[in-house]
C-alpha cells in the first residue's frame, strides 16, 4: 500500500538491492579515499614537516592570525552596511509611494543580479583611478562596498519578504487605532518581521564572512590569501589551505549554532513563521 505520494514502501527484493547498492557504493568511496591518501604519501604531503609547520609561531602571528583579522575587519564593516542598506532599501520596497517603491525595487534587482566578484574587480579598478582612496586600502574598500551592495540586496529583500509573511490582522489593527500605513510598519510589522527573520540574518552574516575570501583574487590579504603566501613560500600549501577551511569552519559553525538557538529563543515572540533564507531571498510577490 502506498504511504507516500512521492514512492511506495520498498518490498523485500527492492530493500535487499538498494542494500547491496549502498554498500557497493561505500566501497567505492572507500577505495577511492585510499588512493588519494596513497597517492599523497608518494607525494610527500603526509610527511610530518609539511603538518608540524602550521602550528609554529611564524605562521600564526605572520600570517594566519593577520589574514584572520583581516578577514573579521572586512565581514565586521560589511555586515553593518548589509543591515543599513538592506533596512533602507527594504522599507522602500514596501513603501506606499510608487516612485520610491519603484527605485528601490530596480536597486535590489540590479546588486542582487550581479556577481560579488564582479562588483569586487569593478570598484577595484574603479577606486584605484579615482585617487580618492590610498592604493593600499583599495582592495580593502573595494571588498567591503561590493559585499554591502550584494548582501544589502539579499537583507532587503529578507525584510520584504519578512513583512509579507505576517497576518494581514496585523497591519489592519494598527490601522484601526488610528496609525497611518508608513506608522503601522515601522512600530507594527516591521520589529516582528525583523525578529522572525533574524535566524536567516545571521545566516547571511555567513555568506559575507565566506564571500570576504573572495578579495585575495583583488590583492586583499584576507585569511585564504595570507594561507597561499604562506603555502607558497614552504612548499605546503595543500595543508595551509586546509587549516584556513578548518578555521573558516569553526567560525561559520559557531554562528549556524548561533542562528539555530535565535530561532528557538525568538520563535514564541512574533505570529510569523521564520521563513528559510532561500525561500525568502526568492522574491515571490505574496501578500
Amino acid at each position: 500500500m502506498s504511504t507516500s505520494v512521492l514512492f511506495d514502501v520498498q518490498g523485500p527484493r527492492a530493500k535487499r538491492v538498494t542494500m547491496i547498492l549502498n554498500v557497493v557504493a561505500v566501497l567505492v568511496v572507500a577505495v577511492l579515499v585510499w588512493l588519494v591518501v596513497q597517492k599523497l604519501g608518494e607525494q610527500g604531503q603526509l610527511d610530518a614537516e609539511k603538518w608540524t609547520a602550521l602550528f609554529t609561531e611564524r605562521t600564526w602571528s605572520n600570517f594566519f592570525i593577520p589574514g584572520l583579522l583581516d578577514t573579521l575587519r572586512a565581514a565586521t564593516l560589511a555586515v553593518v552596511g548589509s543591515v543599513i542598506f538592506g533596512l533602507i532599501f527594504g522599507l522602500g520596497r514596501l513603501s506606499s509611494v510608487w516612485i520610491l517603491r519603484a527605485v528601490s525595487t530596480v536597486v535590489v534587482e540590479f546588486f542582487r543580479a550581479v556577481p560579488v566578484l564582479v562588483m569586487m574587480i569593478f570598484f577595484y579598478l574603479g577606486l584605484a583611478r579615482t585617487g580618492l582612496i590610498q592604493p593600499s586600502n583599495t582592495p580593502f574598500w573595494a571588498v567591503v562596498i561590493a559585499l554591502i551592495l550584494y548582501n544589502g540586496s539579499v537583507i532587503a529583500e529578507l525584510v520584504r519578504s519578512g513583512v509579507y509573511q505576517l497576518p494581514k490582522g496585523q497591519r489592519e489593527a494598527g490601522l484601526a487605532v488610528g496609525l497611518t500605513p508608513s506608522q503601522a510598519l515601522r512600530s507594527i510589522l516591521l520589529p516582528q518581521a525583523l525578529t522572525a527573520m533574524l535566524p536567516s540574518l545571521v545566516s547571511q552574516f555567513v555568506v559575507i564572512l565566506k564571500d570576504t575570501a573572495l578579495g585575495y583574487i583583488i590583492t586583499y590579504p584576507e585569511l585564504l590569501a595570507s594561507a597561499r603566501r604562506l603555502g607558497s613560500g614552504d612548499g605546503n600549501i595543500l595543508q595551509t589551505l586546509l587549516l584556513a577551511a578548518v578555521v573558516f569552519m569553526i567560525i561559520n559553525s559557531a554562528l549556524t549554532f548561533l542562528a539555530g538557538r535565535l530561532s528557538r529563543l525568538l520563535s514564541y515572540r512574533t505570529s510569523g513563521k521564520t521563513r528559510p533564507l532561500h525561500e525568502a531571498a526568492a522574491g515571490d510577490e505574496t501578500g
